[in-house]
Order: C-alpha cells, then structure tokens, then sequence
C-alpha cells in the first residue's frame, strides 16, 4: 500500500490499485467471495465505500481536469458519516417547495457541520438556501 498520489492512470482503482481500496472492516476486495459470504464471513459494512475510497476518487477526478465531479466525491465520502436518516432528511427539505424557509436550509447545514463534521455538505446546503431565497422557492407546495 503506498500513499503515492493518485492520477488518471489510476483509474478504476479496483483494477489498478486494489490494495488501496478496502471497506469499513478492512477487508480487501480480494477478500469479497462468494464464499465468504456463504460462510457469514462478509458483513454488509464490508461492503459499503468508505470515505477514504472516494476521497481517492475525488483525486482522480481533479486529475482528470473534472473539478465539480471531485467536489461531488468530496461530499460523498463526508456523507459516509451522516446516518441515512439524516441524509433523507436533508435531501427532503432540498427539494423544491419543501423547506419552509431558509432557516430550515441554514440548521440542516449546521447539523450537518456541528454532528458530523460535514464542512463540505454544509456549504452545499447554505449555498442552496441562498439560491432558494432568491428564486422564491420556500412557498410550501407539498
């Protein structure tokens, strides 16, 4: 395992650096068989991304010239520690039509950074309330 910077040459990782890609128990990919999951040896968080594997993601991207792709894996990998509760939540209110106002948008965005250290996503959610404002788009339609 190195920590060597990631480029586009990399890509897809799982076939060019599999070591460097493991799930939230550590197991490495080789590691995911069919027969470890008849044995009851795979857990599901063996088999879910972790927050490493996209940031590593996001790095190629920013290699590929592909800024706002590399933004989008830097907020998946903070939404790897945001309970899927939360993130539907959110995601609700995001919608258009159905935040009541832009303070709901600025207290979602401050959960997200206060609970989860979620700098990123937090910023997306401020930026939109901002926008939301600005079109109108707090009249509740739903």
């Amino acid at each position: 395992m190195g920590d060597k910077p990631l480029s586009v040459k990399d890509y897809p990782l799982a076939e060019t650096c599999p070591e460097r890609v493991t799930g939230h128990r550590g197991k490495a990919l080789d590691a995911l068989t069919i027969e470890a999951v008849l044995s009851g040896e795979l857990q599901m968080e063996d088999l879910r991304i972790t927050a490493e594997a996209l940031r590593r993601q996001a790095e190629i991207a920013r290699d590929a010239g592909r800024a706002a792709l590399g933004r989008n894996f830097e907020r998946a990998a903070e939404m790897t520690k945001v309970p899927q509760a939360v993130v539907m939540e959110v995601y609700e209110l995001l919608r258009p039509g159905r935040a009541p106002s832009k303070d709901a948008l600025l207290q979602a965005a401050q959960g997200l950074r206060e609970e989860y250290g979620a700098e990123a996503l937090a910023g997306l959610v401020e930026e939109a309330a901002e926008v939301y404002e600005k079109r109108g788009l707090f009249r509740t339609r739903y």
